[in-house]
């Protein structure tokens, strides 16, 4: 990569990816900036108190801490899912 930037990878061996985030949208996204609009929207949310699973990733936190004050997030372990 140029610049000398590191990119991590995920799928190395002895990376668990076992784990999980319930995020539940909580509050209306109505009267809020679109930028978070795009951002439930990108996280598979539509509807209050609809819910999605997702890996616990960077790009996924970083999405959460956006809409933080409107979505309710769990850790859920690949035993509880299904």
């Amino acid at each position: 990569m140029p610049g000398g930037c590191v990119r991590k990878d995920w799928s190395r061996k002895g990376h668990k990816m076992d784990k999980s985030l319930r995020i539940v949208l909580r509050k209306s996204k109505i009267g809020h900036p679109a930028h978070q609009s795009r951002v439930l929207a990108g996280l598979g949310l539509r509807k209050i108190n609809s819910f999605v699973l997702r890996a616990d990733t960077p790009t996924i936190r970083g999405m959460i801490r956006k809409v933080s004050h409107l979505v309710d997030v769990q850790h859920v372990d690949s035993e509880e899912k299904g």
